[in-house]
């Protein structure tokens, strides 16, 4: 081998070295999003809320151990307005997302404006949190979430220690009228007071609702709270439950009911509430709350997710209809340690 093929073979070796190296860097710094090859769009009833952003956060867990997988997440900017989750729902299906997990404001409205749609294009869905009613449950794969009907029932057996009277006055606050999550948890609210889920309670039972409750929010945050505040200024309020976080989302929860800490604290008026977001638990914490039952919405949106994945990529159909997943009880005197939020 003569001198100058030698210098060549080693300029070569070290050409293919350096570009060796160069591939290696490049897809150690490449982002798995990069390279992902199925995108699913989550979509909550509502936006800028805390309870949407943990199922979010579990989608991304579970995308970010894939590798070929990336989620994105949307929904009503304010509050729950079905014509809203119906367009934003359409838009991912026009821009081609692999599937959509969703939690349903109207289930009717939804699977007419945009799950057929997303049915004839081949788009499957995952509810979670929110389920489609019974009869248009053939526009998902499966349900992830709360037994709602069952968490109603703890909300209503949660009141019974606060019973006053007889028969005691109950105000149950919602959110759209049409949810049917929320809608099975006043069902449940009422079989535990009664034994009759679709009856409002009259008093027979030895509870009754006021005549104007339920209220509906609509997930409006300031409407939640002067509802609240407004049922609590009557003389003798009734106690209070609220079947989603609502009032006690609102920025200005604290602030507006520490004059009622007081009563609270002597049990003049009660305030039992679904959800344990942390700016749940800090106004728990201080005093502001009577007890408060807590969800796992960043298990529903990791398992969701999973069985999305499992079915996109390898047509591996969920084996249940629903995955229900449990909750917990949170008081003043456990909420820095009843639960772990993301």
């Amino acid at each position: 081998m003569t001198y100058h093929k030698l210098v060549k073979d080693l300029e070569l070796v070290a050409d293919v070295k350096r570009i060796t190296y160069c591939l290696v860097i490049g897809l150690i710094f490449l982002s798995p999003r990069t390279l992902a090859q199925y995108t699913f769009a989550l979509i909550g009833k509502t936006k800028n809320d805390s309870f949407y952003q943990q199922a979010f956060a579990g989608c991304k867990d579970f995308a970010r151990v894939q590798n070929d997988l990336t989620c994105v997440y949307d929904g009503a900017d304010d509050y729950q307005d079905v014509r809203t989750q119906v367009l934003i729902a359409k838009e991912y299906i026009d821009k081609g997302v692999d599937g959509l997990l969703i939690s349903t404001t109207d289930s009717k409205h939804l699977v007419s404006g945009a799950l057929k749609y997303a049915k004839r294009k081949g788009i499957p869905v995952i509810t979670f949190d929110s389920d489609l009613l019974k009869k248009e449950r053939d526009y998902r794969l499966a349900y992830v979430g709360t037994n709602n009907f069952d968490f109603g029932v703890a909300l209503g057996e949660a009141a019974k220690q606060y019973q006053k009277q007889t028969p005691q006055p109950i105000c149950v606050q919602s959110g759209h009228y049409t949810a049917p999550n929320l809608n099975k948890r006043i069902e449940g609210v009422r079989f535990a007071l009664s034994g009759n889920a679709k009856k409002k309670l009259d008093g027979t039972s030895g509870w009754i609702e006021y005549d104007r409750c339920p209220l509906y929010t609509l997930g409006k945050r300031d409407e939640a709270l002067n509802q609240l505040l407004t049922i609590f200024n009557y003389d003798n309020p009734p106690i209070f439950i609220a079947v989603a976080g609502f009032a006690q989302f609102n920025a200005n929860y604290v602030t507006a009911l520490t004059p009622y800490k007081k009563r609270l604290s002597k049990q003049k008026i009660t305030i039992i509430s679904a959800d344990t977001e942390n700016v749940q638990l800090r106004a728990l914490g201080f005093g502001l709350s009577t007890i408060n039952i807590g969800q796992k919405p960043y298990q529903m949106g990791k398992k969701s997710t999973e069985l999305l994945y499992e079915y996109v990529k390898f047509k591996t159909k969920p084996k249940q209809s629903a995955y229900y997943l449990d909750f917990h009880y949170c008081n003043q005197g456990n909420a820095a340690t009843c639960t772990s939020n993301r």
